[in-house]
């Protein structure tokens, strides 16, 4: 049986985001696949600002994830591969949600939003990044129809990795 998908809004984030996006990961559960806790609101700010700048240059970041009540709830979106190694280049799909929001459709929902959006802004093919004990987040590269492309041990965390891609 298909559930209907939760209504879910993307908008490029603001400088009061980083403040919300602080607050909803700060918990372990949330952090436990992003180095176990949250990081500075200082990080959040530089990232946010940062997303408004691929927003504008790109026509595509990550957004800031709201519900049909106007809560923050995470964020999804995509932006080029931020580290040394890996798909140096890429254009990553990724989301996050606060644990009050997990199993009900969300990233699903919002994942689906941003490949179209990608797909408007003329990107052919997205990678996820997933460390291989994510089943959430894996199942989510289910729902895309993403395919397993590479595994591989992360070199931040020494884990198994997954690189899945999805060709738009």
């Amino acid at each position: 049986m298909n559930r209907a998908l939760p209504v879910v809004r993307l908008r490029v984030p603001t400088d009061e985001d980083a403040i919300a996006w602080h607050r909803v990961f700060d918990d372990p559960e949330v952090m436990e696949f992003h180095g176990g806790k949250a990081r500075d609101l200082s990080v959040y700010e530089e990232l946010t600002a940062r997303q408004r700048r691929h927003d504008a240059e790109r026509g595509f970041c990550l957004w800031t994830m709201v519900d049909d009540t106007g809560r923050v709830i995470g964020f999804t979106g995509a932006q080029p591969w931020p580290q040394e190694w890996g798909p140096t280049g890429e254009i990553e799909i990724g989301w996050r949600l606060g644990r009050e929001y997990w199993g009900k459709g969300y990233a699903t929902a919002a994942a689906q939003m941003t490949l179209e959006r990608l797909r408007a802004a003329g990107v052919e093919s997205v990678v996820a990044m997933v460390l291989s004990g994510n089943a959430r987040s894996i199942a989510v590269t289910e729902r895309l129809g993403m395919r397993l492309e590479h595994v591989f041990t992360e070199p931040r965390y020494g884990q198994q990795a997954h690189q899945y891609r999805l060709d738009l």
